[in-house]
């Protein structure tokens, strides 16, 4: 009997991953325009495919067939973080069931009616750091409040004291974006966050706190104990190294993407100096404004990679299993078969559902936190210094070089 199956084209060559970073915008329109899916190589010859569509990015978001697991990629085909167990197993390398028994523990403290008394403390940080900002006239945004503010909050929501905070910058911006004149300093970035962890979950264990840590050590060493029987064990049970990774991931995420969000929309707020207006003449138009902010410029380009468990078809294409897949948020945010003009800034348009938190049961763990912190600290710097302005040409303002974050690598301002 004759074949009647449609062929799949031949696959193209694979898009060098260092020439979206000058343009990631513009490239991956041009990717998206061309096709849903697309074979990428990075400068270390590892390969991936790129998903640059909003209906296929979503529908991928929530296939249980696409693991985050890194048992299921190919012997050789990803290489990522390099990180020791007790900082690996964490909620961004699992799959379901462990993935449900470890969030479960933790969602409680990132509901949106929690996250809300949160409010007034996070707004005192906020006014302390644009205390602090006032007098010298200009700072480099990140350093002096978008990068400090969501740290004092994590650590806070941790019970880390306040004398401990302030190398968490430097490590995580080492292990993000490594220096490859000092690939050292990555590694001992890695070493120093185990080595903080490791010491604040033994010193909370022995004079717990009124914090989130303390009550997951709790929790674990409860379970562990078998205090309250063996099936809220079994079902409650976190290993130490998955309290570790989970303290680890806390703060890690918590200041990832907020320190990016708060940056980007602040430079948006500059780019479009009407919207500043609006925003200081009617401060209810935020949590909308956040939103398109979100869309528009995310914290993050990717979502964390994903391996099919078996060959899986997405937008046409068969990716083999254990191959790496690449979902861009940022593409499927600007996709006009979703949103209306995508490439025009308008929190006024209503449009919702974008991704650039995640979809499904990976949907970002502390999202109504980092909507809350970006609010707050929006409204008070329109408040507190209403002219701002950027203290270097606008061309000046460099983003990371590199393809999973859209963070800027520093932010001058003047007022």
């Amino acid at each position: 009997m004759q074949n009647t199956a449609t062929p799949e084209p031949p696959r193209p060559e694979p898009v060098d991953t260092t020439t979206l970073i000058p343009d990631p915008h513009g490239a991956l329109a041009r990717l998206r325009e061309a096709g849903p899916v697309h074979p990428v190589r990075y400068p270390d010859g590892q390969k991936a495919w790129l998903v640059t569509r909003y209906e296929d990015v979503r529908r991928a978001l929530a296939d249980d067939r696409l693991s985050l697991d890194r048992r299921h990629a190919l012997p050789g085909n990803y290489r990522g973080f390099s990180l020791p167990p007790a900082l690996d197993a964490n909620l961004l390398n699992m799959d379901p069931p462990d993935h449900t028994r470890v969030r479960r523990l933790v969602v409680k403290a990132f509901t949106p009616g929690r996250v809300e008394r949160m409010r007034e403390p996070v707004t005192r940080i906020a006014d302390d750091l644009l205390d602090a900002m006032e007098p010298h006239g200009r700072a480099d945004l990140l350093d002096a409040y978008a990068g400090p503010l969501p740290i004092a909050v994590i650590c806070d929501l941790l019970g880390v004291e306040r004398a401990d905070r302030h190398d968490f910058r430097a490590w995580t911006d080492a292990m993000l974006l490594p220096d490859p004149q000092r690939p050292h300093l990555a590694k001992e970035a890695v070493g120093n966050l185990l080595r903080f962890f490791t010491d604040l979950i033994a010193t909370k264990r022995a004079h717990p706190g009124d914090d989130l840590l303390s009550d997951l050590i709790a929790v674990r060493d409860e379970a562990e104990s078998g205090a309250d029987g063996a099936q809220a064990g079994e079902r409650d049970r976190l290993s130490e190294d998955e309290l570790t990774s989970l303290a680890f991931l806390i703060l890690f995420a918590g200041y990832e993407n907020s320190v990016h969000l708060i940056a980007n929309s602040v430079l948006i707020l500059l780019d479009h100096p009407e919207l500043w207006e609006r925003l200081r003449a009617d401060p209810a138009l935020l949590p909308a404004a956040v939103e398109e902010f979100l869309r528009y410029e995310g914290p993050a380009t990717l979502a964390i990679r994903r391996f099919p468990r078996e060959d899986v078809k997405i937008g046409g294409v068969t990716v083999p299993a254990g191959e790496t897949v690449l979902l861009s948020l940022a593409s499927a945010n600007r996709d006009p078969a979703r949103f209306s003009d995508p490439d025009r800034i308008n929190p006024h348009d209503g449009q919702i559902g974008h991704l650039a938190l995640g979809h499904g049961i990976h949907y970002c763990l502390g999202a109504p936190l980092a909507r809350l912190e970006a609010e707050i600290a929006l409204a008070s710097l329109v408040r507190r210094f209403p002219g701002l302005r950027l203290d270097v040409a606008r061309e000046e303002v460099r983003r990371r070089p590199a393809i999973r974050t859209g963070g800027l690598i520093s932010l001058p301002v003047a007022w």
